[in-house]
């Protein structure tokens, strides 16, 4: 089967978007639509048409460009079924469960409430990708606006279980900033130290630090690592359900 080629790039001020190309088909994918006028540019850089259009979640920091792209080409809109109301111009509203195809690639999607009560994920897995918009980050994870703790770590966990070598495109560009707060979490972690230091070069390189993987997460991302025993002894957790703890993980970062 044919690999699909990716092209990210940013938008606004730290957004990231991601064009998806099946170069048999022509089809093209975005996920998200940040800023219209950047992702036509992105696009025209490539030379591909937009026909589908996959968006996570209602926030409009994701969805600002979905009438002008939809006008624009006509393509397909995709979104969560739970935030329908709440996403312009949506043709195929999705939920837990759902599959659809991508240019004879299966699109799988998982329900990632906690950011948003509806947030979904798309996963490809013959591709091993996973956009996850802003459920993940790597080494931190979304703010829980709309969603409970425990819905987080719900959706969170969810994504853990992925194959370990999962690729992982998150919606924005916060890794050196989570690595700062990682690093208060799980100091002794020699795994994070290291990836934090390449994550200083390579923003100093002018460099993303999206895509991650699933692996690399389980490895350094303290969010996803409540289970540790270091972690748990240094918040005074020892004894408390994983999600418990990364409830107090989350609230720290909320205040750092």
């Amino acid at each position: 089967m044919t690999s699909l080629q990716i092209y990210q790039f940013l938008c606004l001020e730290d957004n990231y978007c991601v064009l998806i190309h099946e170069p048999g088909s022509q089809s093209t994918a975005a996920i998200d639509a940040p800023d219209a006028r950047a992702v036509m540019d992105a696009l025209a850089s490539r030379g591909w048409t937009l026909t589908h259009l996959f968006c996570t979640h209602h926030h409009v920091d994701h969805t600002a460009g979905v009438v002008d792209l939809k006008a624009t080409f006509g393509c397909k809109v995709y979104g969560p079924r739970r935030e329908a109301s709440r996403i312009p111009a949506i043709d195929i509203s999705l939920g837990e469960g759902d599959q659809i195809d991508f240019a004879g690639h299966k699109v799988d999607i998982i329900e990632t409430p906690g950011h948003t009560l509806g947030h979904i994920a798309y996963h490809l897995p013959d591709q091993k990708l996973v956009f996850v918009a802003d459920t993940l980050f790597p080494l931190g994870c979304g703010r829980v606006f709309e969603g409970t703790m425990e819905q987080m770590w719900w959706s969170l966990s969810k994504l853990m279980a992925l194959p370990k070598d999962t690729v992982v495109y998150s919606g924005h560009e916060y890794t050196a900033a989570n690595a700062r707060f990682a690093l208060t979490i799980e100091p002794e972690n020699q795994a994070l130290q290291r990836r934090s230091q390449e994550i200083t070069q390579k923003r100093s390189n002018g460099e993303p630090t999206v895509p991650t993987t699933i692996g690399l997460e389980l490895e350094t991302n303290p969010f996803v690592r409540p289970n540790s025993p270091a972690i748990r002894a240094r918040l005074g957790m020892v004894g408390h359900s994983d999600a418990e703890v990364f409830a107090e993980i989350r609230r720290r970062k909320d205040e750092f």
